[in-house]
């Protein structure tokens, strides 16, 4: 029996997309083993944790992160909640600033901006179930000041801390008022 030259080309065409199929899906698995650095990790160059960084401002092909608005003034703080609860504090004199809450695997667990916060300071305090429990226990007096966000499974993560900047004159005023902004011990 002989086999038709048709139908081995077939055979063998589809044997090649099979092989390349698992080949492509071996990769795609691969790739977040292989990826040597998080953004979580990439923010550890610009400064200690448990305080806000200035980021460089945003050049194409320079992002400190990805995704970074150009209009923005950035800075960020690397937390680990088992030092403690994190407290964040910041007076940003701009129409707009907001701040991102990232676990380690660099996803969005929480957002918050001037608009939704009710107030032009932030005042957030980060911290898991028990240290809620304990802060329960022994209230500080701004308790009723602060946003209270209880997590459960950020045990580390970082704050990203953006703020709008109207005009090029205001750069500094915002680069100042990102350096004094809080991420710290309550």
């Amino acid at each position: 029996m002989t086999l038709s030259p048709r139908f081995s080309l077939t055979v063998g065409m589809l044997a090649t997309l099979c092989l390349a199929a698992i080949i492509h899906i071996l990769v795609v698995l691969a790739i977040p083993r292989n990826v040597q650095h998080s953004a979580y990790d990439n923010i550890a160059k610009h400064g200690p944790d448990r305080q806000f960084n200035l980021l460089p401002d945003v050049e194409p092909g320079q992002e400190a992160l990805p995704d970074l608005d150009p209009a923005m003034k950035h800075a960020v703080c690397r937390f680990q909640l088992a030092n403690g609860p994190v407290l964040f504090d910041a007076s940003i004199p701009v129409s707009f600033w907001s701040i991102g809450l990232f676990n380690s695997a660099g996803e969005a667990v929480y957002s918050l901006n001037n608009r939704t916060a009710g107030a032009e300071r932030l005042s957030m305090l980060v911290l898991t179930t028990e240290q809620l429990s304990i802060l329960r226990e022994r209230p500080p007096e701004n308790l009723e000041d602060l946003i209270v966000i209880e997590t459960e499974d950020t045990l580390s993560g970082f704050a990203l801390l953006r703020a709008y900047v109207p005009h090029p004159s205001k750069a500094d005023a915002v680069d100042a008022a990102l350096k004094r902004a809080l991420c710290g011990k309550i």
